[in-house]
């Protein structure tokens, strides 16, 4: 046996499923190796596509996504991908092959430092430097990807060790950490601030959703009558239909579900990461009372100083603290909620062409099943995505939100279909941010996998021009010109749909879910609502 068989002896010991990625010349010994395993390698048309690939499928599945690479360019090319993985605490495994150890010490083709390279935007980069450390070096990676907070691990593979003979070896038990029961004084603690508060408030973080802790959430906010706001990456993990639901927070602008937090005095962060929504935003007076319910103590900030902390299991601390803090007798929060409710309601017949944003949200929601999974790309239709589509269950909205990379569009929606073959993968993306990985609508229609690619077409950088009219009221350099999408998606074999009035959209994804192959839908978008929105939400009085 050779030190790539162990290899993927060891990658089949930890469950792996999918790898994504693209072979080349250092990593000809893995590839040889993975003949005849179960492991199914989705080959990909770049390796960023494969790196966001790994992202999502970890993000939706909890177990770590593993994308391949060769060295130089090769690895490189993973680096935008695997970082928003790991600010977005979701778990991957990165592999490159690299140059032989005997030309590693001075000048040679394609060989850069990758373990320094990929160091700081991973929880454990390493080298294999003998194939008797193989083993532990895959389950360590492993171990670290999926343990909270998940994150990126990254291995560096030398061509000549993949191909050293190694005896003896077999891989290592996996094994993980239950989670420690919080505190029962911490508890204790909690409870009794949530009792005294005049107006508690709550704010689900991603990290709910890593623990399956929705449910928990649920019965918490019932039991208690505590209005609940999710983050962006929280979304669905309280229905956004539940009557205790404020939606999400995360804009930097004062939407409606920060008046909740403007007139909360004890705010209950449950698995919330502070990448996702920094507290300035929403304690500026440094003066809110904060309790902080996690797996992981609390990041220091001076806008995030705790009252009180209960690290451990975030079910188990839910249910403590529910089981002895005194519920409300009212939420304090109808008033908001039904505002909040009725304003993303408010273009539901807007007929305006090209399409307001609002009515595009709108008619993706009423299309999918509250199971369905949509991905949003990055770009101005991710601030109408965030704050507008309604998700019933968690990761069902899956949003580039730490790194906030544009490009992950396509092949997020790849691996959702992977993940969840029952279900419609959907992605929302700009056409700026649908062309940066566009190419891998040949590596779906290849693997067959049916999703759909909704393209907001505007021929800008829309978010970009957002924030220029903002600041200068003029723009600059964001235009550009497109294809013909619906020629472009069918030069591949996939399906293509032009929308050409408000009226043609719903039907038009119901059709496009009804092909249930490769689909493209071109919708004109008019972004003058994103002005429009920031006007509003600079004159928002709050209804409570």
């Amino acid at each position: 046996m050779k030190a790539s068989d162990l290899f993927v002896k060891c990658l089949e010991n930890e469950g792996v499923e999918y790898i994504f990625g693209i072979p080349g010349e250092e990593n000809l010994d893995v590839m040889d190796s993975m003949i005849g395993s179960e492991m199914k390698f989705i080959t990909t048309r770049h390796e960023q596509g494969a790196a966001f690939m790994a992202d999502v499928y970890g993000r939706l599945t909890g177990r770590a996504g593993v994308c391949l690479a060769t060295l130089g360019p090769g690895a490189t090319n993973l680096v935008t991908g695997f970082a928003d993985a790991n600010m977005d605490r979701a778990p991957i495994v990165g592999i490159a092959g690299q140059g032989a150890t005997t030309r590693m010490h001075k000048e040679s083709h394609q060989v850069l430092d990758l373990v320094s390279l990929f160091e700081p935007i991973s929880k454990y980069s390493v080298e294999i430097y003998e194939p008797e450390i193989v083993a532990e070096i895959v389950r360590k990676a492993f171990k670290a990807a999926e343990a909270e907070k998940p994150g990126g691990s990254f291995i560096s593979f030398p061509e000549n060790v993949a191909a050293m003979p190694v005896g003896g070896k077999e891989p290592l038990k996996v094994q993980a950490a239950k989670p420690p029961v919080p505190p029962q004084d911490k508890i204790a603690q909690a409870a009794a601030l949530i009792s005294n508060a005049r107006y508690p408030l709550v704010m689900a973080g991603n990290g709910v959703v890593r623990a399956r802790a929705d449910d928990a959430l649920v019965a918490f906010a019932e039991k208690l009558n505590v209005p609940v706001a999710t983050t962006f990456m929280a979304k669905g993990s309280i229905p956004f239909s539940h009557d205790l639901s404020l939606g999400t927070v995360g804009l930097q602008a004062h939407d409606y579900v920060a008046c909740g937090f403007d007139r909360a005095d004890v705010v209950i962060c449950v698995g919330y990461d502070m990448i996702e929504y920094h507290p300035h935003l929403w304690n500026k007076q440094k003066d809110t009372k904060i309790i902080h319910i996690d797996l992981s103590p609390a990041e220091v900030d001076e806008h995030y100083i705790l009252e009180c902390g209960v690290i451990g299991d975030i079910s188990e601390a839910l249910g403590g603290i529910a089981a002895q803090a005194t519920p409300k007798a009212e939420s304090r929060a109808q008033n908001l909620r039904q505002t909040i409710v009725d304003e993303l309601t408010t273009h539901e017949s807007d007929d305006s062409f090209p399409l307001v944003p609002q009515r595009i949200v709108l008619d993706i929601r009423k299309a999918l099943e509250p199971e369905d999974i949509v991905v949003s790309d990055v770009g101005a239709h991710k601030m109408w995505m965030a704050r507008m589509y309604q998700a019933e269950r968690p990761n069902t909205c899956i949003i580039s939100n730490g790194f906030a990379s544009m490009g992950i569009g396509v092949p997020g929606a790849i691996a959702a279909k992977l993940a969840y073959p029952d279900r419609t993968s959907l992605t929302v993306t700009g056409d700026a941010g649908f062309l940066m990985n566009s190419q891998e609508i040949e590596t779906a229609m290849r693997i067959g996998v049916a999703m759909i690619i909704l393209v907001w077409n505007d021929s800008k950088y829309g978010l970009i021009k957002w924030h220029q009219d903002r600041r200068f009221g003029r723009d600059t350099q964001i235009e550009f010109n497109n294809p013909d999408l619906v020629k472009y998606a069918e030069s591949f074999g996939a399906k293509g749909y032009r929308i050409e009035s408000a009226a043609e959209l719903l039907p038009t994804i119901k059709q496009a879910i009804a092909d249930d192959t490769v689909v493209l839908i071109d919708c004109p978008v008019d972004y003058s609502e994103n002005m429009k929105l920031t006007e509003k939400l600079g004159n928002l009085v709050c209804p409570i």
